[in-house]
Parts: structure tokens; sequence; C-alpha cells
């Protein structure tokens, strides 16, 4: 069976959509799902809206996004874990080119991404360069879609909660060292909206002042750096 876990804090934009597009998916495959949403502390409808949607909720006050992945985690039966964000919509292709990986052996991975309506144009003329780096050359995963057996994911301890950003790539680290690791062609739909929220100077920027800092930068959660993932949200959905 899959789990499938989404981390959420105040997604009621945009929760529905990825539910439905996740029942829709599970149907086209044929596989038997769950659905764990691991409502991070809302103030908004997002658990009443999981809940509506036939969603097992697990609620946490932690505002971190690698605890509530975990919280998730915690509760799911089945023996594939399938992590996907708030405001990602996986179509039948990536899904069912997931599951025929874990399947074939593969102990996790994840998906290309494309990313919702308007783009800037700096993000669409770098967003090709960052695929083939990130994903390619790496061979990492996002946070939108990563998924793995649940004994790869005990066996690495689940995510790493002492860091507040990047743990999805700390993460694909540490199932690489357990077995083959892959990333589907077929891409996930998730949203642009931090591209829009947020100039290149702001987002290069915060990205830069974590980065000097090394793994302690990540473990800092009072950085401004990190308001794109924590802080407020600046009215784009």
């Amino acid at each position: 069976m899959i789990s499938f876990i989404i981390p959420a804090h105040n997604e009621e934009a945009l929760l529905k959509r990825t539910l439905d597009a996740l029942r829709a998916s599970a149907e086209a495959v044929g596989e038997a799902s769950e659905v764990i949403v691991a409502d991070d502390a809302s103030t908004d409808r997002t658990a009443r809206i999981a809940a509506s949607c036939g969603a097992r909720v697990i609620s946490i006050d932690r505002r971190q996004i690698a605890a509530a992945r975990n919280a998730g985690a915690s509760i799911a039966t089945g023996q594939y874990l399938i992590f996907v964000d708030a405001d990602t919509v996986v179509g039948e292709a990536p899904l069912r080119g997931a599951i025929e990986a874990l399947k074939a052996g593969a102990v996790g991975g994840g998906a290309m991404i494309r990313f919702d309506g308007r783009i800037p144009r700096w993000a669409r003329l770098t967003f090709g360069f960052w695929m083939w780096l990130y994903f390619d050359l790496l061979r990492l995963s996002s946070g939108s879609f990563l998924f793995c057996t649940r004994q790869a994911f005990d066996a690495v301890g689940g995510f790493d909660e002492a860091i507040y950003a990047a743990e999805e790539t700390y993460m694909s680290r540490a199932l690489r060292k357990q077995g083959r690791f892959v990333i589907v062609r077929e891409p996930v739909v998730t949203s642009g909206r931090k591209l829009r929220q947020y100039s290149a100077r702001e987002l290069f920027g915060r990205l830069l002042s974590i980065g000097l800092r090394g793994r302690k930068g990540l473990e800092n959660r009072n950085l401004k750096a990190f308001d794109v993932w924590y802080g407020p949200r600046r009215g784009d959905e």
C-alpha cells in the first residue's frame, strides 16, 4: 500500500487540489493508498479540508517541515511512503513511475518538477540549469515529491529534525546510501508562488545567507532567510 504524507501549515488555498489529484492518480494506477496530512499549527481550515477529503489528520505544533513529515510517517501503514508538498499536483505518470521503481527494487527517489502559473523571466532562464544540476548531476529529490520504502525510511531515521530547510537534500543523500535512488522523468506540478512572491535578489540572497553558514545555518531557525519557508505569505497562491 502507498502512504501519501503531506506536511501542511495554512494550506487551505491549495490543499484540496493536491488531495483530489492524489486520489485520482492512485485510482488510475490501481494501488491501494492512504493520505495523511500532518497539520503543523495551522490557523486556517487546513485540517477541516483534509478531513473532508478523506485524509487522516495528525496535528503537531512544531513549525518545522522535517518534523511534520516525520509525524505523518509515524502513523503511516503503507510499505511505500510518498512525501508530497501541499501545493503539488501529482499526476498518474510520475506516480506510476515511482511505484514501478520501488517495485523494481529502488529504495527511494523523486521526480522532475514543473511550476504552475506565471513564472518570472529570471526563473525561466535559470530553471533548466537548476534542473540539470539538482536532478541529473547531483541526483537529489525535491521536497515536492520524494518517495521511499518504509524499510529505507526507518533505516535512515527519517528526516533530519535538526535542520529547518534542505531536509529533502539530506534525506536523498541518506537514502542513496541504502540502495538505488531513482529520479522519475515525468514531472509533478508544484506551485510557483515563491518565484512570484520573491524577487531573484531576495531568493538568492536568502539561499546564500544560509549556504555561507553551512549546516549551522540550516539549524538556526531565527535566520531571516527562513521566512521563505516559515514567514507570512505575500498573498499569491
